[in-house]
Parts: structure tokens; C-alpha cells; sequence
């Protein structure tokens, strides 16, 4: 994959500096709509950990702008994954979530494939010499792996996964992230747009305003935010008392992952809609026993109500966006300098299909 040039900012500097994306790309359905084809449905998507899905049967199936898929672990041990859709009428095979099965069944007309997507049987469809059973399984999506974590791509042409993760893998080589244990998945809806939520996530500038808890346990002066390839990556010196590893990573387009000294937790983005999001975050440990019980739990709930406090703010500055009056904002070349490079990769994706911010400037 190609690095973007983050010298050339020709699309979003102008005489006055710097700025961020147009209040209409945040709610526009027309601009929603090509994200879900130039970006969700050709990058490499987060799905959870290989563990969720230790059995043959195992599946875990999900969505992300509109596209249900599901991952399920073959009778020969391998991972497959299928778009979560019946070849005969679309109908949604299995619901969201985890379960297991021995075969696939769909429900509205009962036709059932075997773990590996073949069609076995059609149930009452009648005679007909043209039908073929072979030619009607279901469609497969790429599955694989890293350090124990499971993505997925519809786009058969996409790069490797390893590829795609950019500086991830140097970045957390150190960090024995396969060992951790997976405790806990936790989800949250909002209302506002999937970008709201990751301008919120790549930045720390909104710290001490927003998260008074988390802002007296780091050195918010010390507060750093880089980035690499397809990586943005926050550090900050920790205090006496903090949960936290001071480490925290998110990853184009979607996904998160922060590493604290026992653990660590990853988190999936999910446009629901072009003003709907849901937080998918799984939480890992490297002790499970009865006495880490107690930390581990005030681990996942510290971090669960810091994502309830970002909640308030991306709702409501998502309503100012869709009012009209917001056009868009300058941003920090101190605190924002992750959103910069969100906006800058959302932007490529975008000229992809000729679509320039200028024209969504009212």
C-alpha cells in the first residue's frame, strides 16, 4: 500500500491554514454511501479474536455499513467467512453475534450449506434442469489472521492483511498481545457519524475537558500523538494508580487497540448509518485467575465510562454539524495531528469516485 504524501495538502490548506473535513460529509447519505464502497467495502475490517472460535461450528457474524458477513471455523479447522446472505433471496442466514451450528439453515426457505458455503440441499424447489447446487453457495469474503486477531475483506483484489496493518505490527511487536486472554466484549450505540467518533478517538486535546478522571492519572503536558503507515498512535506518561499502559492505537479504517501493563482491549468503529455508530470493544487479560478478578473488572468499566463520556460530546456536536451553520474547523498542529491523517486518508478514498470537498462547502 501506497504511503499518502502528508506534505501535499493541496485539498485542505488554504490561506488560512489547516482544516478538517466539511460539516456535510458527516451526514450527507450520498457521501455515506461512498465511503461503504470505496472504503468499508474494500479495507481490511477488525472481526475480534481467533478464540471466540475455538470449534468447527463456531461463528461470530456482524456488519459494518450495511455489509453482514459472518466468520466460521470449518470442519477441517480452517477460518471461512461469507457474506451473511442466502443466494436464493437474500435473506440474513444467521443472526448478529456469536453461536454455533453444524450446518447453515437458512430460515425463510430452508436451504442449508455446510461450513464450507456449499449448497447441500434445496428443499421442495422442484425440478429444474438448469439449477445446479454448485453454482448457488454462498459467497465467500477473505479471512486472516494476525498476532491472534481475525479480520475480513470483500474485496477478493485487496492487499494482504499484513500489508494493509501498516505500522501496527513494529509498533506492538514488543507487547505479547497473543498471550492475553479475552474476558469481556462490551457494545455501545451512539448517535452520530462513524468520523464524529474517530476525530474524538485520535486526538487528546478534548482530555481535560472531557475525561477529568483520566486526565489527573496521565501527564497530559507530556501528551503526545504521532502517526505512522495506516496508524495513528497516542502516548502519554502514566501517574501512581493508572490502569492504563499509556499506549493507545487506532487503526485505518476503524478499529482501535490499547495495550495497559496486564492486557489490553481492541474496538471495532461500525457505521450503523450515515449519523448511527456502534463501539464493538473486547477486553483481554493476561491474568484470568479469581484474584485479578477484582482489577480486571475495574479495568473494563474505567474504560467502559470513558467511552460513555465521549458519548455526550460526539451527539451533540453531531447535531451542529447537521444544522447548517458548522462549516468546518482549523485543526491543532500540537493535539490534532491524528485527525488530520483520518481526514487526509478519507479524503483519497473519497477522489476515488471524484468527490472533492470543495463542493460540499456551503
Amino acid at each position: 500500500m501506497s504511503e499518502i504524501d502528508l506534505q501535499d495538502k493541496k485539498a485542505n490548506v488554504s490561506a488560512r491554514g489547516v482544516h478538517g473535513l466539511p460539516a456535510r460529509w458527516y451526514w450527507e447519505r450520498d457521501i455515506y454511501q461512498a465511503e461503504r464502497r470505496q472504503i468499508f467495502a474494500r479495507e481490511w475490517q477488525l472481526v475480534g479474536p481467533a478464540s471466540d472460535l475455538p470449534n468447527p461450528g463456531d461463528y461470530t457474524a456482524a456488519e459494518v455499513a450495511g455489509y453482514r458477513f459472518f466468520v466460521i471455523r470449518d470442519r477441517d479447522g480452517s477460518l471461512r467467512g461469507f457474506h451473511n446472505v442466502c443466494p436464493h433471496r437474500a435473506s440474513q442466514l444467521l443472526d448478529d453475534g456469536h453461536g454455533h451450528c453444524g450446518v447453515l439453515r437458512c430460515r425463510y426457505h430452508g436451504w442449508v450449506f455446510d461450513t464450507a458455503g456449499n449448497l447441500k440441499r434445496a428443499p421442495d424447489f422442484g425440478e429444474a434442469d438448469w439449477f445446479r447446487k454448485e453454482d448457488h453457495g454462498l459467497m465467500p469474503i477473505r479471512v486472516e489472521t494476525w498476532r491472534g486477531l481475525m479480520f475480513a475483506n470483500f474485496d477478493a483484489g485487496a492487499p494482504p492483511l499484513v500489508d494493509s496493518l501498516g505500522s501496527l505490527p513494529e509498533t506492538v511487536k514488543d507487547y505479547p498481545i497473543e498471550t492475553f486472554t479475552k474476558v469481556r466484549q462490551a457494545e455501545f450505540e451512539m448517535h452520530c457519524n462513524w468520523k464524529n467518533y474517530t476525530d474524538n478517538f485520535v486526538e487528546g486535546y478534548h482530555i481535560p475537558g472531557i475525561h477529568p478522571s483520566f486526565h489527573a492519572l496521565i501527564d497530559f503536558s507530556k501528551f503526545e500523538t504521532t502517526h505512522g503507515d495506516a496508524l495513528v498512535i497516542m502516548t502519554a506518561p502514566q501517574k501512581g494508580g493508572s490502569i492504563y499502559g499509556g499506549l493507545w492505537l487506532w487503526g485505518w479504517p476503524n478499529f482501535t487497540l490499547s495495550v495497559y501493563p496486564g492486557g489490553m482491549n481492541c474496538s471495532r468503529i461500525v457505521p450503523v448509518a450515515e449519523n448511527r455508530t456502534r463501539l464493538v470493544y473486547s477486553f483481554f487479560f493476561r491474568d484470568i485467575s479469581a484474584s485479578a478478578q477484582e482489577l480486571n473488572e475495574r479495568t473494563i468499566e474505567t474504560n467502559c465510562d470513558i467511552v460513555r463520556e465521549d458519548f455526550g460530546i460526539c451527539e451533540r456536536s453531531q447535531a451542529n454539524l447537521e444544522a447548517g451553520i458548522f462549516q468546518r474547523g482549523p485543526l491543532s498542529p500540537k493535539h490534532e495531528v491524528g485527525v488530520l491523517y483520518f481526514h487526509d486518508r478519507v479524503r483519497q478514498a473519497m477522489a476515488r469516485e471524484g468527490i472533492v470537498e470543495g463542493d460540499w462547502m456551503r
